[in-house]
């Protein structure tokens, strides 16, 4: 893993290109500790800067930026490809037959001569071979990368198709840029966008938006959009960023900068969509036995590409479906016991390490458990807006945080059960959205008011209290965590009568973002834009194909991305290899979903190595204790944070809805909740003011 950055310097501007490279560099040392390398291509003005975290080939072989051995492409190269054997033997055959087909006999100056064996050369050996945009669809991994076509004076930036892997581009120059970016707004399809550069400007990318900062000519300011859409999500949307001058690039896209030209050009060469669709086109012809098969072998032959490395490999174990699925297959497929690791805290509700030890043990996993006490979490939050260089507030950042730390002590690669849920239909919104719906149709809309008016009466530790006591006795696929939370997002939503609307609301956070922010309006994002669903397909295959488009990339693997990274530990996803994916939406919705049952068969996969005594339980997430931090040890923090004259001099949050959501997470006493006015002060989950508070925190890191 590793991280990369660079420019066009179309403007000039760039006094000194060594200097502005290494400083951007210098910015990404935590993605790259083990080396570090640049270049700058003045009949361009394109330069490319890296830093390293050597997982395949340690030597000096794998530097980069790496140059093809024809001398046309040169790289830098974020992530891994897994099957690069396979396609460095594809493009040597097609060199040679490419020789042979030139002028007879090869005398083997048509094939590059290898320095090493890193998959940086393999790819640029299929780029070579076959051109970028033909070679990237034989890639099977997570990468994000930038290659200059010296002959053809173009630069690519490419994501991988599930956008593992980061990539975030723009222009500088100010104000005349954003509204350029704005008027070629990504959100609305990418097919065929096209924009100029305007004069004077330039154009960077990154990993991190801090790489971005580094560069002199960069000033980048605050988009309100894409600040509503933070605060209805906790997380920003792509291809928004928080800055109107930086767009992150979409999974599955990538930019073609034409450099004489002065355009840059997006394109989809590959779309969550169409895998649900193609999916659904060539449907699974076997029967419970035949899938359970297909799935246990496909995430085999996924696990054991991710355990290659020349460094050690370990894996993040939580005890769940996901985490056990991958852990399982890995060590059946290991000589030696894996190494895993999972944290602990007090709080039993949120608590999966004696979860997380019974599989261990099950399994003979070398395992590592660390209970982290109260005072090394809260230690923790102040720097949490220094490495998700945009507003970002899913909490389970912390625990992220922290297990990568203590992984890192050990290994330099860790596998984690990432997207699961999405692939297997393991959320809970799957199974209930369309009998919620039923439901509330079946409700006149005073009966609806009576019945959230009633939830939102109850605290939600009372009902939390009450789920945790009915899982010790109900069969997991009734057993519900967090009951009280879920009961009042319930309560939010029961005025919707339209499937897709109860979605909408399920996944938000603050569902009146607009009210909340000064200006603030929402852009079109993969949950509300038509052209980028399949909406012709079930309303659960809908529903997971958003979750890809929309929760997956731009909040879990932003999540696992920056806090590995800020370890600088590599972090690898075997649930979400593209084989594995396909063959996922190939299956029938009763393969996912059965009787109330999530991951139907991905469960039966892995109780061939686990047992189901030790998975079956409810699904509990990564979660922190949030309110008891925000009314007790980080009160001050945040009182400092949300402070009315601070909220009000900064123009961007109306202050008495700000301060109503923080009466309400803290229970003040003094009155009602923020949204319909009837919420007690005990409903509060703490999320509302977590994204209120991370973008506060943020503001103050980065000076907005």
């Amino acid at each position: 893993m590793c991280g990369l950055a660079g420019f066009v310097d179309f403007a000039s501007r760039v006094e000194d290109p060594a200097s502005a490279l290494a400083a951007m560099a210098r910015r990404l040392v935590h993605r790259g500790p083990d080396d570090e390398g640049a270049s700058f291509d003045a009949a361009t003005r394109t330069g490319l800067a890296f830093r390293r975290l050597s997982i395949l080939d340690l030597s000096p072989a794998g530097h980069q930026p790496m140059r093809s051995a024809g001398g046309r492409f040169e790289i830098v190269f974020n992530g891994e490809v897994y099957n690069h054997a396979a396609v460095r033997d594809e493009a040597c055959a097609a060199m040679r037959r490419s020789g042979e087909n030139r002028g007879g006999e090869n005398r083997g100056g048509d094939t590059p001569a290898f320095r090493g064996h890193s998959d940086t050369e393999s790819m640029l050996a299929a780029f070579e071979a076959f051109g970028v945009e033909d070679a990237i669809p034989r890639f099977r991994g997570m990468f994000a990368f930038a290659v200059l076509d010296h002959r053809e004076r173009v630069l690519w930036l490419v994501r991988d198709r599930f956008g593992v892997k980061p990539m975030h581009y723009g222009l500088t120059g100010g104000s005349a840029v954003a509204a350029a970016l704005r008027g070629h707004d990504p959100a609305r399809g990418a097919d065929g966008l096209r924009l100029a550069v305007p004069a004077g400007a330039s154009l960077a990318f990154a990993s991190e938006i801090k790489a971005l900062r580094a560069l002199p000519p960069m000033r980048l300011s605050v988009d309100r959009g894409a600040l509503t859409l933070f605060m209805r999500h906790g997380y920003v949307p792509g291809p928004l960023s928080i800055h109107p001058e930086v767009r992150k690039l979409r999974p599955g896209h990538l930019l073609r900068v034409d450099i004489a030209a002065r355009t840059a050009e997006e394109r989809c060469w590959w779309h969550s969509r169409d895998l649900v669709r193609a999916g659904r086109a060539a449907p699974f012809a076997g029967g419970d036995a035949e899938a359970v098969d297909a799935v246990e072998a496909a995430l085999d032959e996924s696990v054991r590409l991710r355990m290659l490395a020349d460094v050690p490999v370990g894996a993040f174990l939580s005890g769940g479906i996901d985490s056990s699925a991958v852990v399982a297959s890995m060590q059946a497929q290991s000589p030696r016991p894996v190494r895993t690791f999972t944290i602990g805290f007090g709080a039993r509700e949120f608590d999966e390490a004696p979860y997380a030890r019974a599989v261990a043990r099950h399994l003979g996993t070398d395992h590592t458990e660390v209970y982290v006490s109260g005072e090394e979490a809260l230690a923790a939050v102040p720097g949490l807006a220094a490495v998700w260089d945009e507003p970002f507030a899913d909490s389970s950042q912390v625990p992220t945080m922290l297990v990568s730390r203590i992984a890192r002590g050990s290994v330099a690669v860790a596998l984690s059960g990432d997207g699961g849920d999405e692939l297997f239909g393991g959320y809970y919104r799957y199974a209930w959205t369309s009998a919620i719906a039923a439901r509330t149709r079946m409700l006149p809309p005073p009966a609806r008011a009576a019945v959230a008016m009633l939830l939102r009466a109850t605290p939600r530790r009372t009902l939390n209290a009450v789920g945790t006591a009915l899982a010790r006795v109900l069969p997991a696929r009734l057993a519900i965590d967090r009951a009280g939370d879920r009961a009042h997002k319930l309560a939010g939503i029961l005025r919707h009568d339209d499937p897709w609307a109860i979605y909408l609301g399920l996944v938000a956070t603050i569902a009146d973002a607009p009210g909340l922010v000064l200006g603030g309006s929402e852009p079109v994002t993969a949950l509300t834009d038509p052209a980028q669903r399949a909406d012709e397909l079930d309303l659960e295959t809908r529903m997971m194909q958003a979750d890809i488009a929309s929760y997956l990339v731009d909040d879990i693997l932003v999540k696992v991305d920056r806090a590995s990274m800020a370890n600088s530990l590599e972090a690898r996803e075997p649930l979400l290899d593209h084989r594995l994916a396909e063959l996922a939406f190939r299956l029938p919705l009763a393969m996912k979903i059965r009787g109330g049952e999530r991951k139907w068969v991905l469960r039966r996969a892995v109780e061939r190595r686990v047992p189901r005594a030790l998975l079956d339980r409810p699904k509990m997430g990564f979660g922190v204790p949030l309110v008891s931090w925000l009314r007790g040890p980080l009160r001050p923090w945040a009182e400092s944070l949300l402070a009315e004259d601070r909220i009000r001099s900064a123009g961007y949050l109306d202050p008495a809805r700000v301060r109503a959501i923080w009466r309400h997470t803290v229970g003040d006493g003094r009155g009602r909740g923020p949204g319909t006015g009837t919420t007690p002060a005990t409903g509060s989950n703490g999320y509302e003011a977590w994204n209120l508070l991370m973008f506060e925190a943020w503001r103050d890191q980065w000076g907005h």
